[in-house]
């Protein structure tokens, strides 16, 4: 019986930690398997995916939303996505396709990123997520970026569903 109850405890101390790094309010009173990118606990169901994957255009119709989501977690640290998610280390990217770049309110914006003159979509996202620092040179966006095609495809995907939750 100890042994059981320790090792609950440790499960709920392991999800506890993946919980609060990608904690987006400071709320915690949400499932610990939650996704963090999400307004509801158990977020979208398989139907509302599919649904909001019919609807997307190609390719992004036929990319894996959960392949996205597990790309997202490399995202959380910096951002939050959900509607009422605060500004972190970057931006909340709930509404960022059709946003101007450089325009969230209540962020503060490198140089490069406020004289950017574009609109947020897949085409510029992908781009972006490629290499971050050779897409708009000058920015403070300190990630790599996502090299694999697809991933970035996934995670895309995932954005354009969530963001627009």
């Amino acid at each position: 019986m100890r042994f059981a109850v320790v090792g609950i405890a440790l499960l709920a101390l392991a999800a506890c930690g993946q919980q609060s790094s990608s904690s987006s309010t400071s709320s915690s009173s949400s499932s610990p398997s939650a996704p963090a990118a999400t307004t509801t606990q158990s977020g979208p169901s398989a139907e509302e995916i599919q649904t909001a994957l019919a609807a997307l255009p190609a390719p992004y119709n036929g990319a894996d939303y959960e392949a996205g989501r597990r790309v997202f977690a490399q995202c959380r640290s910096c951002h939050t996505i959900n509607p009422d998610g605060r500004n972190m280390v970057g931006p909340n990217l709930h509404g960022v396709f059709g946003r101007e770049a450089g325009s969230k309110e209540g962020f503060t914006y490198s140089q490069a990123l406020q004289d950017a003159n574009f609109t947020w979509d897949a085409s510029h996202l992908d781009h972006w997520l490629a290499n971050p620092q050779t897409a708009l040179p000058g920015n403070r966006m300190a990630f790599a970026g996502v090299r694999d095609a697809t991933q970035r495809q996934n995670l895309i995907t995932y954005l354009m569903i969530e963001s627009a939750r």
